[in-house]
């Protein structure tokens, strides 16, 4: 007879835990030398033209939302808001000393003033502008709340038509499940996506009923909600709130974007957010990829994670075996067909990480078989050029992850202790060595895509194959 040991419940964290401080306007004055002092709400010198102080944000609105409100009240006097115009190829820069980064060396740092060339360039994120110098702020608040309150969702009987009006030409996204379209709810006029399941055996309606319920669970600002779920005989409609701002590695890879390390820091401790309250809540994702983190905004740095079709509840007493996912992002366990547990979300973190501060794929090969034999090996090094200028906190966080051994690995919980997602506020304003991480981001975009392609060729052939034969096969993706 097995023997099963109960595994301990999800890392509480930090006894009263706060979330990472807000990067806003109100951490930021100018000094005489032209450094950048991190006290709050300390008085301009009276000299200054008070009316040349702006907060500036290329989406035109007032920030409300998006800044700390108690902070930025402190300085509401002092400052006014304007526009800058969306148009160039790329914002200032800023950059990461490996190793020590108490010491300044030379190039771009937070605090130094843009020349009127680098005004007119695109800016990704909200700025000061202080006379003529422009300071960039990175935005590092929670995301907003779904747009409705959270819902115990449902699945019922009912004609979509009815209540939604749904964009069927206009597709999001899909996959083996379906299709995602963009819809709006007729009675309030709520957008809303729709992801649309087709049901071709009882199999189909527990995977789709398992996610309702899974996200029944699930009530944070870092994870998507679900709004309703509708079947018809043929199809199942999950209705979900609607994240506008594209996936997180899409707008990386973005010309008119630059990555930095502390980028990364703030996506990654979002991600962690949302991961460390999922495993409070003994709820593992399973699916953790790149494409599975969505920005809120094109422009913001706030991010929530996706699709939980393959999201499973967690019980350590019923031993849980899993074999699926994407195998860049598969764990050793998955592979091995052993019990998976919460380290295994955490192992697709350190994978995204890596992928994050170095723009390569770390166990990647020239097919499925040979990505999870490098899986196995578990040889993640840091020997590659892109990692010259990532700091050895960021090595050491992504090394306590890709862990063979799952028991050895960060809890989320642990992650969100650990050095390199603090004292986030010092080191923007420290940043001074840009990452080399975006160029190669691209080409692993670009090999994703091709991939992609071929397999809609090979998938089209195959039909065209089974038309002239008569012969009856299952295509799989």
């Amino acid at each position: 007879m097995e023997t099963k040991v109960l595994e301990p419940s999800p890392d509480p964290g930090p006894s009263g835990a706060t979330p990472a401080p807000c990067l806003d306007s109100s951490s930021i004055t100018k000094k005489d030398d032209g450094e950048i002092s991190d006290q709050k709400n300390v008085p301009f010198n009276k000299e200054e033209n008070r009316s040349d102080i702006q907060i500036s944000s290329n989406d035109g609105s007032s920030g409300k939302d998006d800044e700390c409100p108690a902070d930025a009240l402190k300085l509401k006097s002092n400052l006014k808001l304007a526009t800058v115009n969306n148009t160039g190829p790329s914002r200032p820069s800023l950059e990461l000393r490996a190793g020590d980064l108490s010491l300044p060396s030379p190039g771009f740092k937070f605090g130094i003033p843009l020349s009127p060339a680098a005004m007119e360039r695109d800016l990704q994120s909200p700025v000061i502008i202080i006379g003529q110098d422009v300071f960039q702020i990175i935005d590092d608040c929670p995301p907003p709340p779904a747009p409705f309150p959270h819902r115990m969702v449902t699945l019922r009987t009912a004609d979509v038509t009815d209540m939604y009006d749904l964009n069927m030409d206009d597709i999001l996204g899909g996959g083996r499940f379906g299709e995602v379209h963009m819809c709006t709810e007729k009675s309030s006029g709520l957008q809303l996506v729709a992801k649309v399941l087709k049901v071709q055996s009882e199999r189909d309606r527990e995977m789709a009923l398992n996610e309702v319920n899974v996200m029944n669970q699930l009530d944070h600002t870092n994870l998507i909600q679900m709004f309703d779920a509708v079947e018809t005989p043929t199809e199942i409609f999950l209705f979900l709130e609607y994240v506008g701002g594209g996936e997180l590695f899409m707008r990386i890879i973005d010309d008119s974007y630059q990555l930095m390390e502390v980028d990364a820091m703030v996506f990654v401790r979002q991600i962690c957010e949302g991961i460390f309250y999922m495993h409070q809540m003994y709820v593992l994702h399973l699916d953790l990829k790149p494409e599975n983190i969505v920005c809120v905004s094109p422009i913001s740095h706030k991010v929530k994670i996706i699709d939980f079709g393959l999201a499973r509840r967690y019980k350590p007493q019923n031993k849980l075996k899993v074999s699926f996912g994407t195998a860049e992002f598969l764990s050793p366990e998955v592979i091995n067909f052993d019990h998976v547990s919460f380290s295994t979300d955490m192992w697709s973190v350190g994978v995204i990480t890596y992928m994050m501060v170095s723009g390569l794929s770390p166990f990647l090969g020239g097919n499925d078989t040979e990505t999870m034999n490098n899986v196995l090996l578990g040889d993640a090094d840091f020997d590659e050029e892109p990692f010259e200028l990532v700091s050895e906190e960021a090595k050491d966080f992504i090394s306590n992850l890709l862990v063979k051994e799952k028991n050895g690995r960060m809890s989320a919980a642990q992650c969100l202790r650990h050095p390199w997602l603090n004292d986030l506020a010092r080191k923007a304003k420290l940043c001074n060595r840009l990452l080399k991480s975006q160029m190669e981001l691209r080409k692993y975009m670009m090999r994703r895509r091709w991939k992609k392609n071929v397999f809609a060729v090979t998938a089209a052939n195959r039909f065209l194959k089974i038309g002239s034969s008569g012969c009856l096969t299952s295509l799989a993706e």
